[in-house]
């Protein structure tokens, strides 16, 4: 019955040391934090621009002189000299833009700094019907910003660069033909 005891005591103690890890809690959902770890990036970007500008300018300027003169009873030929510059230019031009980007992409930590903040960089390849698309994600993740279920927004990502890039039978039907490249360099 001892032996018996001792083994249970002993399993129990064994079974507790698996379960205790020194790096997460039984309380606690899983976070990205060391190098290696995944995060799942949530991409929510909109974005919209627009400028319009107007300039109008004009410059004129004249230089003019006349003279006259006579000898004794006689009068002298006058004559006169005129030089005048006109410039006038009138431009205007507008540009908007806006976009819309959805996506959920999961990167990788790559490095963790000095303030503990997460280097993660990531890329997803969607290829349907021959068509390419590319999403390649990197930036720097504050580990106050990611969520219980270790998602983070990408508006909480510093210095992220976040790329989108197609190829395909369409993307190459809506690029100019190399004659036409070749047209547009000359002229």
């Amino acid at each position: 019955m001892k032996t018996f005891l001792t083994m249970i005591l002993f399993a129990g103690t064994t079974y507790a040391q698996v379960m205790q890890s020194p790096t997460s809690s039984l309380f606690s959902d899983y976070k990205a934090s060391k190098v290696g770890d995944a995060v799942t990036v949530i991409v929510m970007e909109d974005n919209s621009a627009s400028k319009d500008a107007s300039t109008n300018t004009s410059r004129q300027s004249t230089i003019s002189g006349s003279g006259s003169a006579s000898y004794g009873t006689k009068s002298l030929p006058s004559g006169g000299l005129q030089l005048g510059t006109d410039n006038e230019f009138k431009g205007s031009g507008s540009t908007s833009e806006t976009g819309s980007v959805r996506a959920v992409i999961s990167a990788r930590v790559v490095k963790v700094d000095e303030y503990g903040n997460l280097e993660v960089q990531g890329s997803r390849l969607i290829s349907i019907n021959g068509q390419d698309q590319v999403i390649k994600l990197s930036g720097i993740i504050r580990p106050s910003d990611i969520q219980a279920d270790n998602t983070v927004y990408s508006t909480n990502i510093s210095d992220a660069k976040i790329i989108f890039e197609g190829s395909g039978s369409i993307d190459r039907s809506q690029s100019p033909g190399w004659l036409t490249k070749i047209f547009h360099w000359l002229f």
